[in-house]
């Protein structure tokens, strides 16, 4: 590609390492992923709002700071990408919304303010679904995201930006949110890792719905280490999220040791609920029985997580509510189609509605223990499908069974989410279809430590199996632009208006 590649594809702790060795200079680093961005993202549209000008001047200010001996933060000097449904000061955040497309915000939300403090220099927003509602990552300010391994294949979503910016070494360290799946669901795409913590381990400022643990903030990285080093920079107590807790945030810096000979490991292809493909399962089956002898127990194990599917719709209804009253009463017209057809219905909810929900949702999390009661870990299928035509919003059917609403097979991903555990999408080969596989790993309740632990272990051991590595995009492949990614055509509302399907703004 260009001289600069050895330098873009080393990891984030690597080249921390380096900038603090005076091996390299911020300004080179900076330099290199700018001419990565700028000859990769034209093929993906990864990257959105860039601020090159003031970054190299972080940059600048960043080598000043190693070359006088100055004390160094956790990120000093590595190059950073931020979800564009996070505040950044003076950088363009949009939300992928129209009505945002002049947005300028004067103050960064608490995890980039962190980022920043430890060291990262802000250097582009990453594209998002309008307003993060959906795992497929596209919308009428930027356009649509490809997939590395095939730009007219869906990167998946809300931080579908991020996932194939790392995924194409365009930046070393960037940031994702998740409420049914969107950090686990587009790195399972897309071939990187996508952690969701538990809820307040990374502060969330922005959510409206301070007490609910829906919808977190974490890390995203190209291997488990680089989400820990992120997440040792951004946890801890805030003032301005209530779930937040005191922590030692540096324990996240490197994940612990971890022996897999005695780890207890229960999986499932579905949780009991969930459509999955067929191909996708015979895909995970060989999965569970290449990492069966590298472990102390491998069993499959049921669920019955009651009405899981309900209990997720009306409790996301109650945050997309929250955040798009104002914006729906001065003008529906400025939503799209999806977001203002599911804050209507949201509306429509009761309060005996959500007072099921929120009672269902703890017995979910109560029956989801038991299984922690006999497994370390519990691993199962990221997504049900293979990557689809970004075209299509979502996946209509599985195995031919039609979806009730544009999110219902994320049910994968947002099942977990309603048990509050932390869980993480590892990079575990390629598909039937040559694409990207992700494996979930759920932990124990706020057992994040551990469930990293587990994670590195599997992704090291991993590493020295041709079929369970993380696969590599052919950038070579991407030297093209892909003009169709820029061209969205705004769809009819996705969703059986007879089921209770509803959206939200803080992302899917």
């Amino acid at each position: 590609m260009n001289s600069n590649r050895d330098l873009v594809s080393h990891s984030a702790v690597e080249l921390r390492r380096m900038i603090g060795a005076r091996e390299i200079s911020p300004l080179e680093l900076l330099d290199a992923c700018i001419e990565r961005i700028e000859a990769i993202n034209p093929a993906v549209n990864a990257v959105t709002a860039t601020c090159y000008e003031q970054a190299r001047e972080a940059a600048k200010a960043a080598e000043r700071a190693v070359m006088h001996g100055e004390p160094l933060g956790l990120l000093h000097g590595l190059p950073l990408g931020v979800k564009d449904l996070e505040d950044t000061a003076g950088l363009l955040t949009t939300y992928g919304s129209p009505m945002s497309r002049g947005n300028v915000p004067s103050r960064d939300v608490a995890m980039v303010a962190r980022l920043r403090a430890a060291g990262a220099i802000l250097v582009a927003k990453t594209n998002v679904p309008e307003l993060g509602a959906g795992a497929n990552t596209r919308n009428v300010v930027w356009g649509a995201t490809g997939n590395p391994f095939n730009p007219e294949l869906n990167a998946g979503g809300s931080s579908g930006g991020s996932a194939a910016a790392l995924a194409c070494d365009m930046l070393p360290v960037c940031t994702g949110s998740d409420t049914g799946g969107s950090l686990r669901i587009p790195a399972s795409k897309c071939g990187v890792v996508g952690f969701r913590p538990s809820a307040g381990l990374v502060p969330h400022s922005r959510r409206l719905l301070g007490w609910s643990p829906l919808s977190v903030l974490g890390p995203m990285g190209r291997t488990v280490a680089e989400s820990a080093l992120q997440l040792a920079a951004t946890a801890g107590f805030s003032n301005a999220d209530p779930l937040s807790y005191e922590v030692d945030p540096v324990s996240f810096a490197m994940p612990a040791p971890h022996d897999l000979a005695s780890l207890r490991v229960g999986f499932t292809e579905d949780f009991g609920s969930c459509d999955v493909d067929d191909a996708i399962r015979a895909t995970f089956r060989s999965r569970i029985a290449a990492i069966a002898p590298m472990v102390h127990s491998c069993e499959e194990v049921a669920f019955d997580l009651g009405e899981v599917h309900r209990c997720f719709d009306v409790i996301r209804a109650e945050s997309f509510v929250a955040g798009l009253r104002d914006a729906y009463e001065r003008d529906p017209s400025l939503l799209g189609p999806n977001t203002r057809a599911n804050y209507e219905m949201g509306a429509t909810m009761s309060l005996a509605d959500s007072a099921w929900a929120q009672a269902e949702q703890t017995r979910i999390f109560q029956r989801f223990q038991a299984a922690f009661e006999r497994f370390d870990v519990i691993l199962s299928p990221t997504t049900p499908v293979s990557p689809f035509p970004w075209r299509e919003l979502y996946a209509a059917q599985i195995n031919g069974r039609a979806q009730e609403n544009y999110y219902r097979w994320l049910a994968l991903t947002y099942v977990v989410t309603l048990t509050t555990h932390p869980a993480l999408s590892l990079p575990c080969g390629v598909d039937d279809a040559g694409m990207p596989f992700g494996l979930q790993i759920v932990g124990p309740f706020h057992g994040d430590g551990k469930t990293l632990a587990v994670a590195h272990a599997f992704e090291q051991a991993f590493d020295g199996v041709p079929a369970l590595r993380r696969p590599r995009p052919d950038l070579s492949k991407l030297t093209q632009p892909t003009p169709s990614l820029k061209s969205i055509v705004t769809a009819p509302p996705i969703f059986d208006s007879t089921s209770a399907s509803h959206a939200g703004p803080s992302a899917v």
